[in-house]
Formats: C-alpha cells, structure tokens, sequence
C-alpha cells in the first residue's frame, strides 16, 4: 500500500463520522467525541504510514545491495559506481578508503574487467538492517559470498562482511559507506584448512584518501567486525 493510499483512506474514514454526526444532529458531548475519534485515527494513519514508509525502504536497501553484487559480478564498475553517494567512501578489506563517488569509480576500474575465463562473483545475503528515526539514514550488516578465478590460473574462495551506511537523497537510497571486512580467502583446490591469502592490501599504483580504519588478518586469524546494532533480544 502506497503512502498516498493511506491518506486517501483517511480521508475517506474522517468523512464518516463527521457524516454520521450530521445525519444524527448535533447532541451533548458528540463533538468532543467525534474530535477524539478524528485525533485516534490521525495517530492510527501516522502509525501505518510510518510502517509502510519503513517497509519501502527495507525493501529498497536490499535491492540497493543486491544490485552492487550483480554489478560486482560481472565487472560493471561505472553501474556499482552510480549507487554511492557523491561524497560517499569505498573501504575493501585493508586497501584504506576512498572518499567521493569520483574517487570509488577509479578504484573500481583498476579491478579486473569481464573477459573469457574469468569469475568474479560477490553473493550478497544474511542482512541486518537498522533504518534510522530521521528516515534519511540506515545501517545494514551483510555476508559476502566469493567465487572468484581465471580459467587454467586460479581459482578461490572468499568470504566476508559488510558494515555499510547509506543515506537517501530525493527519496533514493545510496551507499554512504561501504566496508567490507574479509574473513578469508582460500584457493579453491586446498580450501580452508591450509590456510589462506591475507586481506587485500593497498594498490601501489592509486593509494587510498585516508589509511584502514581497521588492521586485521584474515583466517586462520580470529577477528569479528564490530555490530553497529545492539543484540535484538537482550538490547546490549
């Protein structure tokens, strides 16, 4: 149901008491009455309204992050460009940050381009997703799922999360930030328990704006991105 909808509906259910009123002629205390029963649907309307607008942007949140991974996967880079903000920032595992929409699209090229024989896909799932109380803003925790190769030379596994920000700008939901934290990456042949490649470090050829915001080591290494919400159930 559309916000516009809504409004329609209340329009429609604030005309039939007053209607009614009329029909029935003025009698003590029906005005007061019929106030309280006009500011109970008001609050009923803002209520519903709000539960629609934030069903809207759950739903366009995920198809926001989704559509990244599918533009990921096949090497789209100006499309995955596009989705962040113009004064958005791209951090892929130890490579540092890139700040502005300019600056993440020349990172994003420099990454390998769709030729035959190769797979770069990036599966987006497991999302957490906390919308902010000024409607403009949201966090979301999401889980990478990597396969990525060249036919005869390599071939890996990776997996990882995100913790991303996005903002909404003339009612379109873009990155504001984009983190990905690597848990690991392992070729494909050995697999995970001879160990595997350390985060992607810094490009020697086009070095970030701002240095990692976090140093880590990926698996066999141990560490947990921080949550940016708090446990659902016990609220710590």
């Amino acid at each position: 149901m559309k916000i516009r909808s809504l409004h329609i509906l209340l329009a429609l259910l604030l005309a039939y008491p007053v209607g009614a009123a009329r029909a029935a002629g003025n009698s003590p205390g029906s005005d007061k009455n019929l106030a309280a029963e006009v500011q109970s649907l008001k609050a009923q309307l803002a209520a519903l309204t709000e539960r629609v607008q934030n069903t809207e942007d759950y739903v366009a949140l995920i198809n926001l992050e989704d559509a990244y991974g599918y533009y990921v996967d096949k090497c789209q880079w100006d499309q995955a460009a596009d989705l962040f903000a113009k004064d958005g920032t791209l951090e892929i595992g130890v490579r540092g940050v890139y700040v502005g929409q300019d600056r993440v699209r020349q990172y994003l090229h420099r990454l390998p381009s769709l030729q035959y024989g190769v797979v770069f896909n990036h599966m987006q799932i497991q999302p957490v997703i906390t919308l902010g109380a000024d409607g403009h803003s949201a966090k979301a925790r999401w889980r990478a799922v990597i396969q990525a190769g060249v036919l005869h030379k390599s071939a890996q596994w990776g997996e990882g999360t995100y913790e991303n920000e996005y903002v909404k700008e003339d009612g379109v939901w873009k990155f504001k930030k984009l983190h990905a934290y690597f848990t690991y990456y392992v070729d494909y042949d050995k697999g995970w328990d001879k160990g595997g490649a350390p985060p992607p470090a810094p490009l020697k050829d086009f070095p970030p704006d701002h240095p990692p915001t976090e140093v880590y080591g990926t698996y066999p290494d141990v560490y947990i991105p921080p949550y940016h919400y708090k446990n659902p159930v016990t609220g710590k």
